[in-house]
C-alpha cells in the first residue's frame, strides 16, 4: 500500500524479507470482487503497476523478480539467505486467489481456507 516501511526497514539495517504476489491488480480487492461478488470487478485492473525491483533498489534493497514456478524455489533461497531488506517480485496469473481470507461481514473464526 505503501513503501515508506521499506524506507524505514533500509534505514534502520533490518533483516525483512518482503515477497510481493504480483498479480498485476488490487489482488484482495479483487478477489473479494471474483469469488462474492460474482466477478463483478470495479477498478482493481492496474495498467502501471511498479517495479518491485526497482522500487527495492531505489531505496537501497535488494530486488528479485519470479516470473516462471520454476524460479521461485531458487529465488526463495536466495532472498532469504541474503542479509538486510529483500523484495521478491513474484509474478502470478490475474486470477490467482490468496488464502486464509475473511469473507465480507464475517469474522475471524468464519475464515475461508481455500
Amino acid at each position: 500500500m505503501t513503501a515508506q516501511e521499506l524506507a524505514t526497514a533500509v534505514q534502520y539495517r533490518t533483516n525483512t524479507k518482503i515477497v510481493v504476489m504480483n498479480n498485476n491488480s488490487l489482488g484482495m480487492v479483487r478477489q473479494w470482487q471474483q469469488i462474492f461478488y460474482q466477478r463483478n470487478y470495479s477498478h482493481v485492473d492496474m495498467e502501471w503497476t511498479p517495479d518491485f525491483v526497482k522500487l527495492a533498489h531505489a531505496y537501497g534493497a535488494v530486488g528479485l523478480r519470479v516470473t516462471h514456478p520454476a524460479e521461485l524455489a531458487a529465488a526463495l533461497e536466495k532472498g532469504l539467505a541474503t542479509p538486510g531488506v529483500v523484495v521478491m517480485d513474484v509474478v502470478v496469473e490475474t486470477e490467482e486467489c490468496v488464502y486464509p481470507m475473511v469473507p465480507p461481514g464475517a469474522g475471524l473464526g468464519e475464515m475461508v481456507l481455500g
